[in-house]
């Protein structure tokens, strides 16, 4: 279909997908349809939604105040969920639920989400928006998650925020085969690395590209090692 034959709202987004995600390397046939499915201004604050489909961070100014966070641009969003290299029957462990957009695009690529949201703000915002959009696979929970969450074993997990190293006890919760995407390092020189379990205590760690992030909500620096 042409983006001229489109209403307003769908032109947008077709252009947003074909002229900033599909040049930066997103070729996955599942991440762009769920990039289509997925409707990102249900997941903007009302007063940045003219800017949902641009290439940039919107702040995550909400109702309840100023909580310093940001929405990724939709370009990295969507490199992210195309380096977890999702599986229908994945589940996923989600670092930082933000707005609740990442976690509703992992949704329509695995079998289900659990997203850990420190801001008690950003949970009842992001649990809002799930349910706005009807996203029903995606569990928000309240917590610091930069140290782990739990004690189950993950397919993927993703950590939205920069962390100054990768934090051992995420990569631990990784079952066998299991991969994880984190931000890695302090402005101006971060790198996204993917962290793959090879076996009970082996893991392959690959440097993948540099990238600028807000750094993760709350992390204590002293509980990460590399």
């Amino acid at each position: 279909m042409k983006a001229s034959s489109l209403p307003d709202i769908e032109r947008a987004r077709f252009n947003m997908i074909e002229q900033q995600i599909r040049p930066c390397g997103v070729f996955d046939n599942n991440v762009l349809d769920a990039l289509f499915s997925v409707r990102r201004e249900l997941f903007v604050p009302a007063g940045y939604r003219s800017l949902a489909f641009s290439d940039l961070e919107i702040p995550l100014s909400i109702s309840s105040g100023e909580t310093n966070q940001t929405m990724l641009s939709p370009k990295l969003e969507a490199t992210l969920a195309q380096l977890l290299q999702l599986q229908p029957d994945d589940c996923v462990l989600e670092v930082g639920t933000g707005s609740g957009y990442q976690a509703a695009l992992l949704a329509k690529l695995a079998h289900c989400v659990t997203s850990i949201e420190i801001d008690p703000r950003l949970s009842a915002f992001a649990q809002q928006n799930l349910q706005q959009a009807g996203v029903t696979n995606v569990t928000v929970e309240t917590g610091d998650a930069s140290n782990g969450w739990g004690t189950t074993e993950h397919h993927a997990i993703l950590v939205t925020g920069a962390v100054p190293s990768i934090p051992d006890a995420l990569k631990y919760q990784l079952c066998v085969g299991g991969r994880m995407v984190v931000v890695v390092g302090h402005a101006p020189a971060m790198t996204v690395y993917r962290v793959t379990r090879s076996t009970a205590a082996s893991f392959e760690t690959t440097p993948l590209f540099e990238t600028m992030i807000k750094p993760l909500s709350g992390l204590t620096i002293s509980r990460f090692k590399f």
